[in-house]
């Protein structure tokens, strides 16, 4: 496998205040600034970034209103003020939602026709307009990776694509800019970030017992980090350790050295449940999981036995597919301590069975794909476990 990671990262106490240097540095000249709630503004951060444009004599343009799941209306309109002002560089502040969206003003900005062809797979990236992060939220690892997932409201499709030219020229990661993150939120971002890593390391092939170990001990200080943020929000430390995680996660060092990319068959399940009830990502991760590791465990029972005896330290007992349960279900408890659903139940949501056959039909992309590399699932598979997991 190719392992490639470009984003230059400035990490750190007041990595923010280098925003005018790194715009610099790529000779930007005209910025659009993209960014979601106006929490970003009423904290002063806006004011930290745009002082520094203005010293460093750099036009900007101000778009604000990403929302969770963002959306590809938005986008669109970034997209429209790109072409309109000639504006040659996108900053993102904020997290993985507002990441993603810039990303998708990049792609659409270099490109004749509709952006959305992008994500549903009728044409691929070819060049995206440079983006840059100031990361407010440690979830996605967005700030580092080749993705990028945007929620279309005709249809409620929510589709993601990956591709080297949207990997960000460049990351400012401050960890103090999560203190402010709420309880549920930094538990969603949690979730996330062990969920990436979760998906690599339940690939089908051969891999590194390094990578592996690695992600194990990425996992679990996420978890210890994640209780500790929630319980003192101002927790420096526990801070940038999710913050680091965020980027480790996702940015491919954790599937080095595996023959497959991974999994992934959780979050193209969880998709489908944010596109149409726009639940938190994070949360819908949490509420699936256990539901598809039941479902899949006996294709590789050691597999999940291993994951629990180096991340809970559970002993061999000798019967493989019990260590396997045991370790699912210490999973679940894990996410019930940090207030995260694990079942659809839990995460609010009660699917009719017309509602199941609805998400079965658009996470097999309407029976055109299967899901999955650790088991490679069918679309009746997809709703037996979108069933199941009520």
């Amino acid at each position: 496998m190719d392992y490639y990671t470009p984003t230059k990262v400035v990490f750190g106490k007041d990595a923010e205040l280098r925003t005018g240097e790194m715009l610099r540095e790529q000779n930007a000249t005209d910025v659009l600034i993209h960014y979601g709630s106006e929490r970003v503004v009423k904290s002063g951060l806006m004011k930290k970034i745009t002082d520094q444009l203005d010293k460093e004599g750099i036009r900007y343009t101000l778009l604000g209103g990403v929302q969770p799941n963002p959306r590809l209306a938005l986008a669109k309109k970034g997209i429209e003020i790109v072409r309109e002002k000639n504006i040659g560089f996108i900053l993102a502040v904020g997290g993985g939602s507002v990441i993603d969206s810039a990303k998708c003003i990049g792609y659409g900005s270099v490109y004749d026709g509709d952006v959305w062809d992008f994500y549903t797979g009728k044409a691929k990236p070819a060049g995206a307009m440079k983006t840059g992060v100031i990361l407010t939220l440690s979830a996605t690892g967005s700030e580092m990776s080749d993705s990028s997932v945007i929620t279309n409201d005709e249809g409620g499709l929510k589709r993601g694509v990956n591709s080297d030219y949207s990997r960000p020229a460049f990351a400012l990661l401050n960890p103090e800019l999560t203190y402010s993150v709420s309880p549920y939120q930094t538990s969603c971002g949690t979730v996330d970030i062990m969920m990436h890593t979760l998906e690599r390391f339940f690939h089908s092939g051969s891999g590194l017992s390094l990578t592996d170990h690695l992600a194990i001990a990425l996992i679990g200080e996420v978890m210890d980090s994640g209780k500790k943020a929630l319980a003192n929000p101002e927790d420096y430390d526990a801070r940038a350790n999710l913050m680091w995680a965020s980027s480790l996660s996702h940015n491919g060092l954790m599937q080095a050295g595996n023959d497959q990319r991974g999994d992934w068959a959780c979050h193209q399940l969880e998709h489908e449940l944010s596109g149409i009830w726009d639940v938190a990502h994070g949360a819908g991760l949490a509420a699936i999981w256990a539901t598809w590791a039941r479902y899949v465990y006996k294709e590789n029972p050691s597999r999940f036995a291993f994951l629990g005896e180096f991340l809970f330290g559970f002993a061999p007992s000798g019967n493989t597919e019990n260590d396997a349960l045991r370790t699912i279900a210490a999973m679940e408890e894990f996410f019930h301590s940090i207030n995260m659903p694990i079942n659809l139940r839990e995460l609010g949501i009660n699917p009719t069975d017309e509602e199941l056959d609805l998400l079965a039909e658009k996470a097999s992309f309407f029976s055109k794909r299967t899901l999955g590399a650790f088991k490679v699932l069918q679309k009746e598979d997809m709703r037996n476990i979108y069933e199941a997991a009520i």
